[in-house]
């Protein structure tokens, strides 16, 4: 190896009669650069935008380097990059993609926020009195409101995106629920030791429409609270917001054993919603069902196949109901061996329509919402050591969730888009390495010439902004935000 007059030249070897030769004066480089796809249709909705608008800030404003909206937008977009700590901003606070992505300008010489600076904002710290001694701070007070107002607003916002984001009102939403395990390390606030899943952990309870997937409430809970814990609260503010936009939408809610408790039947009775939840087996329905399981044992050894049969009855009332309600089984015999399972219902289909035409959906939403979350956004890598810091960071998880579903309906015509997990996506999409340089009327983002999605990556741009012009003429005016939503 040997070097050129310039000191910042290097010669390597040779290919032929041509010499490998390195410089440093090519900018600077970046390897997230499809991202600014998903950065022109979240913009275009407004989303992060118009979050930042409602969460509270006790930061005092003058004083204020970075905004909430920057705030939201480098944490949001450094989880859809795969960096899903508050470190990560250490590597990614000067890079020219995330500044642009937070709309700041890369020749401003300005970096974005440290990862501390994005921790003190989870904790809605502030420096006001800070020479007073704690307990006699009044911003105390105000920081903790911050906190739980966030929570609370960013819940509220997400039945609110999901209905100005469709095309049409739908005749009927499913309301799909779902806990899931969020393991804890070290002495995190509100951790607890759950039996069920052998561990000590944090239980959030989690949201879906049925139809797309996308999240319509997250809240953070301790790690032994019953499944069904605030899931009537939870419903009850993802009803009112939908009724507000669709007075005549048909709501059905769906969930697994954990939420089959009496509370929850008997607010969707009065509420007028339709559910189907899981229900235990017991003795009582052991015993309605043995019949038929000894005619399915009976023919499936016969024809050594699996065999399914299905029953429902009106008139069964456990301990603690104030009425009888239907009751759906399934009954199958298969080589491995015998199997029953039940649903309790208020839903007047057949038994085999309720239960594999209907129950049995949440295979699809919400078990891979939650996949997507977990693996895909790192939902579960919850590392505050207080509860309320880790409940905001998981709304950040969800939120970047919720964009990503925008993303694939708004790319609807690309099926190399449409039907992709967003690990994949990651690395089909937004993986992409560009050269950036600016001048004083822009901020160019330089691609490959040879790079091989080029063409995907323009299909992406215009179905977007197809997207966004047909959303301008069909959206639904959001509901109005009312103290009874946030309370």
């Amino acid at each position: 190896m040997c070097t050129t007059d310039c000191s910042d030249q290097l010669t390597l070897w040779k290919v032929g009669t041509q010499q490998v030769t390195v410089d440093f004066e090519g900018g600077a480089v970046v390897a997230e650069a499809g991202l600014l796809a998903v950065r022109q249709l979240e913009r275009g909705l407004g989303i992060l935008a118009e979050v930042a608008q409602r969460l509270p800030d006790p930061r005092t404003q003058e004083l204020v380097t970075h905004s909430t909206e920057r705030i939201l937008a480098q944490q949001v977009y450094q989880i859809l990059a795969g960096y899903f700590d508050c470190n990560d901003a250490r590597d990614l606070r000067d890079s020219p993609l995330f500044q642009t992505l937070a709309d700041r300008s890369p020749s401003d010489g300005q970096p974005l926020a440290s990862g501390s600076t994005l921790a003190r904002y989870q904790h809605a710290y502030t420096r006001r009195g800070a020479e007073l001694p704690p307990e006699e701070r009044p911003v105390l007070l105000e920081r903790r409101a911050a906190q739980v107002d966030r929570i609370k607003i960013l819940n509220a916002y997400l039945p609110e995106l999901f209905i100005r984001t469709r095309p049409q009102a739908p005749t009927r939403v499913i309301i799909d629920l779902d806990a899931t395990d969020d393991p804890t390390h070290g002495q995190q606030q509100l951790t607890f030791f759950n039996g069920y899943y052998d561990q000590y952990q944090y239980l959030p309870l989690l949201a879906f429409d049925g139809e797309s997937g996308f999240p319509l409430a997250a809240w953070l809970r301790p790690g032994k609270a019953h499944a069904s814990w605030g899931a009537v609260e939870a419903v009850r503010r993802i009803v009112q917001t939908l009724r507000q936009a669709w007075p005549d939408v048909v709501i059905v809610v769906r969930g697994d054993t954990g939420f089959a408790v009496p509370e929850l039947y008997e607010f969707c009775e009065a509420e007028g919603l339709l559910y189907a939840f899981g229900y235990a087996s017991n003795a009582v329905l052991k015993r309605r069902t043995e019949l038929k399981l000894r005619y399915v044992e009976a023919v499936q050894e016969l024809y050594e196949e699996k065999v399914q049969l299905f029953d429902s009855f009106t008139d069964y009332q456990a301990e603690g109901w104030s009425r009888p309600r239907r009751i759906i089984a399934k009954i199958e015999a298969m080589p491995q061996g015998t199997n029953r399972r039940f649903v309790v219902t208020n839903l007047t289909g057949t038994p085999q329509e309720v239960y594999h035409g209907f129950y049995v959906q949440r295979g699809n939403v919400p078990e891979k919402p939650i996949g997507e979350l977990k693996n895909g956004l790192a939902a579960d890598r919850l590392s505050s050591e207080r509860f309320l810091a880790n409940a905001l960071r998981l709304q950040y998880h969800v939120l970047a969730y919720a964009i990503v579903v925008l993303f694939r309906e708004a790319n609807q015509s690309v099926p190399e888009v449409a039907t992709q997990e967003v690990g994949t996506l990651r690395q089909q999409v937004f993986q992409a390495g560009a050269v950036v340089t600016t001048s004083v009327r822009r901020i160019w983002f330089h691609f490959s010439s040879s790079w091989p999605r080029r063409e995907l990556f323009v299909r992406i741009c215009r179905s977007i902004a197809a997207y966004l012009d047909r959303l301008s003429q069909t959206t639904t005016d959001p509901p109005v935000l009312t103290a009874a939503l946030l309370k």
